[in-house]
């Protein structure tokens, strides 16, 4: 988020003077690398829990959400690449099908439903359905190899799905900003503090860690973009807006395939239905994956508790972010979540053949020698005040902002990532509305992203548009034209 802010901030003001500090001694460490990440191309084409059934009906509404703000994101990475500010699309984002997989009666009635909701929508012309072995015995042979034939299975497929490391995009972004006049990162910082002065100034109060030196940093606008980090960054900035947040961290752990000739095999990003009364994290999904230019295959998440709000934080996170202004918040969501609670215990409690389990039901012809359990990385779900409730626990992402537009916080976890480059447009309409309206900034914004303005899901013409141009300069899969 940070990068993608610096990088479209660089680009609308030239000569903007921008600081970075970052607590670790590279960027992207935490929730953006590759291992710690789940969020590697979501734009709704597999992921069921952004398409509820609503009584007889599947809602897509969030999944057009999603998809839209996917695509608004290639199209500024397509604008970076044909400037060159990033050399290899194929780095950080590489083209692979999306799949839904369900078994049982139920899951698959819901499953068409979904298909015939889906595809009448042009984001989604290209989804197929399957339910008959043999075909799906060729889109996921690992999959389907060693089950019973007559359980009743079903799948989609979308064609033009991507796999993305944000680790490296992140990387590659940080590498251009750090050459432009103006930009500074400074890596092994750490903010401890912050206030703002009676003419609207920030002052951060910033330790470097390596060289145990404390420095006051002025900034006419601060925008804290650090993961689990960012919510007691922002109740130190004092401001109302931000009274009344809480957050609950939750781990993840993913089960590595050890065994190449496995990876070999699978070639798709293959997302589940959650089980009745789970969160939307626990969505379970075997996922291939390119990191650092070589195929990975993953099963999971499975859910970890810690108290750390980074997986390089401390165990305190949790009891110091707790506040008066939202000890009822928190209290409130969490009576409201017992059965989020109960699955945090249960999964903490797994032993290692329980979740060996859960892969066998995906897989059935897994060995548990050919893989390996790996921690990932920390999420800090969002909790805030509510009327009604008194207090609720959010599962996306929030942009939190003072009323004089000083200061904006992001909270929050899934879909994060791939959302990035829309979320940071709602940053700017919210923080620099006035210099967005400039004919400067809006020149330069359609110019970076060419449907600027419009809305791709109303416009199949535009939308087929973007995706041609954005699959040739990023070297993906073309989708097909209407």
């Amino acid at each position: 988020m940070s990068a993608t802010l610096g990088t479209l901030l660089n680009e609308l003001q030239p000569g903007i003077k921008i600081e970075i500090f970052e607590r670790l001694d590279k960027v992207a460490a935490e929730s953006s690398a590759a291992w710690n990440n789940a969020g590697t191309g979501h734009s709704a084409f597999c992921e069921l829990n952004y398409t509820p059934l609503q009584g007889d009906k599947v809602d897509i509404s969030k999944a057009l959400h999603i998809t839209e703000s996917f695509e608004i994101s290639k199209q500024l990475w397509s604008y970076l690449i044909q400037q060159k500010f990033i050399q290899s699309p194929n780095s950080f984002i590489n083209s692979i099908p999306h799949m839904s997989f369900v078994w049982g009666d139920d899951n698959v009635a819901y499953l068409k439903k979904r298909y015939d909701a889906m595809r009448a929508h042009h984001f989604y012309k290209d989804i197929q359905y399957a339910d008959d072995y043999e075909q799906l015995a060729e889109w996921i042979p690992l999959i389907m190899e060693g089950r019973d034939k007559s359980e009743k299975v079903a799948a989609t497929r979308i064609e033009i799905g991507t796999d993305v490391n944000f680790g490296t995009l992140t990387n590659n972004l940080f590498d251009h900003l750090k050459t432009q006049e103006g930009v500074t990162l400074h890596l092994n910082h750490e903010v401890h503090d912050l206030h703002q002065d009676n003419d609207g100034y920030w002052h951060l109060h910033i330790e470097d860690i390596k060289g145990k030196q404390k420095k006051s940093v002025k900034a006419k606008f601060v925008f804290i973009g650090a993961g689990g980090g960012a919510l007691p960054l922002l109740e130190k900035s004092h401001i109302p807006e931000g009274k009344g947040y809480g957050g609950f961290p939750v781990g993840g752990q993913w089960l590595s395939c050890e065994n190449r000739s496995i990876i070999e095999r699978h070639h798709a990003k293959v997302y589940g239905k959650a089980g009745v009364g789970t969160p939307p994290m626990s969505v379970p999904h075997l996922d291939s994956r390119v990191i650092n230019g070589k195929r990975e295959l993953l099963f999971g998440p499975y859910a970890g508790f810690s108290t750390k709000f980074l997986k390089k934080g401390s165990w305190l996170d949790l009891p110091l972010s707790i506040r008066v202004n939202n000890i009822r918040p928190m209290v409130l969501a969490g009576i409201h979540n017992i059965p989020l609670t109960k699955y945090l215990i249960e999964q903490v409690r797994m032993t290692p053949e329980e979740r060996f389990k859960d892969l066998q039901d995906f897989f059935p012809e897994a060995r548990m020698e050919d893989w390996e359990l790996k921690i990932a990385g920390q999420r800090v779900q969002v909790i805030k005040k509510d009327e009604k409730e008194g207090g609720i626990l959010e599962f996306g992402t929030e942009i939190v902002s003072s009323a004089d537009c000083s200061i904006a916080a992001l909270l929050g976890a899934s879909p994060g990532a791939s959302t990035s480059v829309a979320i940071m447009l709602d940053l700017l309409k919210k923080c620099f509305n006035r210099q967005l309206h400039s004919d400067e900034w809006q020149n330069k914004l359609k110019q970076m992203i060419p449907s600027y303005g419009q809305s791709l899901a109303d416009n199949p013409r535009l939308c087929d548009e973007a995706r041609a141009w954005t699959s040739e300069v990023l070297n993906l899969k073309v989708a097909e034209q209407v």
